[in-house]
C-alpha cells in the first residue's frame, strides 16, 4: 500500500512509519521538517509542507491508499499553558485533520487513521483522577482541540479508526500495546513505538474500523 503519514517527525509518526516501512509498504513522510528523514529507506518519500495549510495537503494526499494522522504540539506543556505554543498553532490537531478529510474526499482516498488521546471521546469518563485535573489545569486548550479533531473523524464518512494511546513513553518495546474498543486499559503508559506498530497495522483490514481504540501497556 501507498500510506501518507502526516506529522511523521513526531515520535508516534516516526514510529508509524518505521512500522509501515518494516511491513513493506511504501510511505509518504508529511512534516515541516519531513526532509530529515530522507535515505531512512528507498520505499519513503519526504514531502516538507504545513498541515495547517489546505494547498499542502491537497498536493500530497493524492495517489495514498492511506493517510495516518499523528499532529501534535512537542513543546512543554507548562509553557504551552502559560503563554501558548511558539512554533505550532493550538489547533494543528482539528485544523490539520480537516483538511486532511477534505482532500481524502476530494481524491477518493478512504481509509484513515488518527491518533488522538485517551480521556478524550468515549474514554472521557474513564480517566483517573489525577490525569483528569493534568487535563483540565494543564492540556485543557489542547484536550479541547483533540475533542474537536474526533469530533471531525467520526463525520468523515470515511472509513477511519480513532487510536487514543495512555501516556507515552520512549520505552523499547517490542511487544503489541492492549488494545481495547472498550476503553479497558492495563495501566497508564504505553511506548510510541507499540503505538506506532498499531497505527501501522490499523490500516489495512476490517477489525477497528468505525471504533475508537485504547491504547496501553
Amino acid at each position: 500500500m501507498n500510506v501518507l503519514v502526516i506529522g511523521a517527525t513526531g515520535g508516534s509518526g516516526r514510529a508509524a512509519l518505521e512500522s509501515l516501512l518494516a511491513a513493506g509498504h511504501h510511505v509518504t513522510a508529511f512534516a515541516r521538517g519531513a526532509s530529515r528523514l530522507r535515505g531512512l529507506s528507498p520505499h519513503l518519500r519526504c514531502v516538507d509542507g504545513d498541515a495547517t495549510n489546505p494547498g499542502d495537503i491537497d498536493r500530497v494526499v493524492p495517489g495514498h491508499d492511506a493517510v495516518v494522522v499523528t499532529l501534535g504540539i512537542h513543546e512543554n506543556a507548562l509553557t504551552v499553558r502559560l503563554r501558548g505554543p511558539r512554533a505550532t498553532p493550538m489547533d494543528v490537531r482539528s485544523a490539520g485533520t480537516r483538511h486532511v478529510i477534505d482532500a481524502m474526499r476530494r481524491h477518493g482516498v478512504r481509509r484513515l487513521v488518527v491518533q488522538s488521546s485517551y480521556g478524550v471521546g468515549e474514554t472521557r469518563d474513564r480517566l483517573p483522577f489525577v490525569e483528569r485535573l493534568v487535563f483540565r489545569l494543564l492540556l485543557a486548550p489542547q484536550i479541547a482541540d483533540t475533542e474537536r479533531q474526533e469530533a471531525l473523524v467520526r463525520d468523515s464518512g470515511l472509513d477511519w479508526v480513532l487510536v487514543q494511546p495512555v501516556n507515552l513513553t520512549d520505552a523499547l518495546v517490542d511487544t503489541p500495546a492492549h488494545a481495547s474498543a472498550d476503553g479497558d486499559t492495563q495501566g497508564m503508559k504505553v511506548a510510541r513505538r507499540q503505538v506506532g506498530r498499531f497505527l501501522a497495522g490499523a490500516v489495512t483490514g476490517p477489525a477497528w474500523l468505525h471504533r475508537a481504540v485504547a491504547l496501553s501497556a
